[in-house]
């Protein structure tokens, strides 16, 4: 336990340390070059994997075969890991994401520039439009969509429903889904706390294709997504 201690005080240190530094970079590259500034971003995801690697002594694996065109990854959400590691396992991913988090100061305008969606709860039609013409020209770009269809972080363990949201997007975009499974809310701890070290594991499930009724994508991405909860 103390060592586990030590390594979750030096991870926090390190990481936010150097997580700082990306973010200023991505921040004021917006402006200049957009390819810096998407450098930056898949830079930072790159070192927090190295951080979760060397620091905390946590590998990751991936079970199962990414698809090299544009899909729409539902993936299960356990902790801040899987949202930053998405830069580093997809080349310039666009995340569809709640729209609060776009509010946070030099992030939010550069996670704009670098292609994310915000999803607005509240605006109604005219917000669904926005969300789905910028999905669209994603698309258009080559770039994968990645949605966490539960909305939010669970436990590890736990399967709540999925969010409305996903099935619509899932009918407009007409892309197939392929759903990933991972355990990364066995290793680290909901909000401020002790990491543990070992192994997290994503686990791509068998591609679902478009044109289906909402209660059946749902139903198969739902056992997907929870398929490491044991």
């Amino acid at each position: 336990m103390m060592i586990a201690a030590v390594r979750s005080f030096l991870f926090m240190l390190v990481f936010y340390v150097g997580s700082l530094f990306h973010v200023i970079i991505a921040f004021f590259a917006q402006w200049f070059s957009i390819p810096l500034m998407q450098w930056a971003v898949h830079a930072w995801s790159k070192w927090q994997f190295w951080c979760y690697r060397w620091i905390l002594g946590i590998k990751v694996q991936v079970h199962g075969q990414l698809p090299d065109r544009p899909v729409l990854y539902a993936i299960k959400h356990e902790s801040m890991f899987e949202t930053i590691d998405m830069p580093r396992m997809f080349s310039k991913p666009a995340v569809v994401t709640k729209k609060e988090l776009f509010d946070i100061p030099m992030w939010g305008p550069a996670a704009r520039a670098y292609g994310m969606i915000p999803v607005d709860r509240e605006g109604g039609a005219g917000a669904l439009r926005a969300m789905l013409a910028l999905a669209r020209k994603m698309i258009a770009e080559n770039r994968p969509i990645i949605i966490f269809p539960e909305g939010t972080r669970v436990k590890h363990g736990e399967s709540p429903p999925l969010q409305s949201g996903f099935a619509g997007l899932y009918k407009l975009i007409n892309l197939p889904v392929v759903p990933i499974a991972v355990n990364s809310g066995l290793l680290s701890p909901r909000q401020w706390g002790i990491w543990r070290s070992g192994t997290i594991i994503y686990k791509v499930g068998e591609e679902i294709p478009t044109g289906l009724p909402r209660e059946e994508v749902e139903a198969r991405v739902h056992a997907a997504i929870n398929a490491l909860n044991t």
